[in-house]
């Protein structure tokens, strides 16, 4: 969701002990031979489908054409699609012919306000409003790779349903970056508005670009993987005055300042050494001229944290600066604290049960464990409803290289998409397959 991950250390996944070995699952062969052929057949139409929607990408709760073109291939998989679900989210369930359980999967749809700076033949150049600017728009987190992947493992599995022993809840998201301020959106409003609606699975499934890996590599970690996202708001406000006159002023620029710098005080010295945490400042906004001390400095940012009583912690703590920075310098302040995605944790014990799975597909040494990050994922409130597998999908060719995600030059491979149509459909098929002897529970 947001920043980059570019910082993340990764190490083989062989070298690292989990809690329990691996449990091997006899998956059907036979099923695995179809999911690769039929994958075969549709790559080349998704890698198109991802190269129209990288160049029509659109903001978060805007994703209009963006769910009209999902909707429309799933229909004309003779599926029945579920829209307008959190705005402009679409679900769609395809029941197998063989008995088994419901799992679901899922992908996000919406771009974030970038101008991109790549030389794709595809590149964005479109432009929209965001925050009352014009801004570009491009799929500079992979959401273009994620939908058309997920385009391309419902048209493999819908071609074999028959032979598939469970049933698949496909979920395609909107609003993943956020929805804009004063708005609702993203996967707890398509919970609210009923997203399970046909049924709980026992196991939910998604998958994200990752720039550090190349096509061909996977990778994941068990347990907390993606923090916990809350953003704040602050207004300090001070009395205006010349600048040429600052005693007659309570500066709101120093109040801010001085603020801020305190404000790292709390992962210094508030926080556990070892309990993860970062408070960054974002935006900083005051004054209109150089020789006018303004009456109010406008602040914004995020906290990103693992638990609840650090989130409860940094709060805290931020008021209590707030309070004295102002109030000693006779001024005050507003702040507004919203606690958005959870932190999205795997459950461990479907990561252990799971990784064979992922071995198999594209071998043990291209499945790698990657360490958990300080960005944010709101895959957190599916993930919280069922037993949740976050994995990563290398984009990047070899030889070639990528900006981080969220940077103007982040760039994944076409290549990526026939490899996680083949990775993501075999997994759900060799987990619905060998599921009646090992359940994930």
């Amino acid at each position: 969701m947001l920043p980059r991950w570019r910082t993340a250390r990764i190490v083989p996944v062989l070298l690292v002990a989990l809690a329990a070995p691996p449990v091997a699952w006899g998956a059907d062969a036979g099923l695995d031979a179809r999911v690769d052929q039929e994958a075969g057949k549709v790559s080349a139409q998704l890698v198109e489908v991802r190269h129209h929607l990288h160049q029509n990408p659109e903001l978060s709760n805007r994703e209009a054409q963006t769910a009209e073109l999902v909707a429309a291939h799933l229909r004309a998989l003779g599926l029945e699609p579920r829209t307008g679900i959190g705005k402009y989210g679409v679900v769609a369930l395809l029941q197998g012919g063989k008995p088994g359980p419901l799992i679901a999967v899922r992908a996000d749809m919406d771009a974030l306000p970038v101008v991109e700076q790549t030389d794709l033949p595809f590149a964005s150049k479109k432009k929209d409003t965001s925050m009352g600017q014009e801004v570009g728009v491009a799929h500079a987190c992979g959401h273009d790779v994620h939908t058309s992947v997920l385009l391309g493992t419902a048209t493999v599995l819908t071609a074999m349903r028959k032979d598939l022993p469970g049933s698949v809840l496909f979920i395609f998201q909107p609003a993943e970056e956020g929805p804009p301020a004063g708005e609702r959106g993203g996967a707890e409003l398509m919970l609210a508005e009923g997203a399970f609606a046909q049924g709980k699975p026992v196991a939910v499934f998604a998958l994200h670009s990752f720039p550090d890996l190349a096509v061909g590599q996977v990778g994941f970690n068990p347990g907390p993987t993606m923090a916990a996202v809350d953003q704040f708001r602050i207004t300090i406000k001070g009395k205006p005055a010349h600048g040429a006159y600052p005693h007659l002023a309570v500066d709101p620029v120093v109040m801010a300042a001085e603020a801020i710098t305190a404000f790292q005080t709390i992962r210094s010295r508030n926080v556990p050494a070892l309990e993860p945490s970062v408070l960054t400042v974002g935006i900083v906004r005051g004054g209109e001229r150089f020789n006018i001390i303004p009456g109010e400095v406008h602040l914004e940012g995020t906290v990103r944290t693992y638990k609840a009583e650090v989130q409860d912690l940094v709060e805290r703590r931020m008021r209590e600066i707030l309070d004295g920075v102002t109030r000693g310098n006779g001024g005050s302040f507003d702040m507004e604290y919203q606690r958005n995605a959870p932190a999205t944790v795997n459950d461990p014990e479907l990561a252990r049960r799971v990784q064979p799975l992922l071995e198999r597909i594209v071998g043990a040494g291209n499945v790698k464990l990657v360490e958990p990050s300080m960005a944010g994922e709101d895959f957190a409130y599916f993930a919280n409803q069922a037993p949740g597998f976050f994995y990563r999908l290398g984009v990047v060719a070899p030889g070639t290289t990528s900006g981080g995600l969220h940077t103007p030059t982040f760039r994944a491979d076409d290549s990526a998409v026939p490899m996680g149509i083949r990775v993501m459909s075999r997994l759900l098929a060799d987990f619905l397959s060998s599921y009646g002897n090992h359940s994930p529970r």
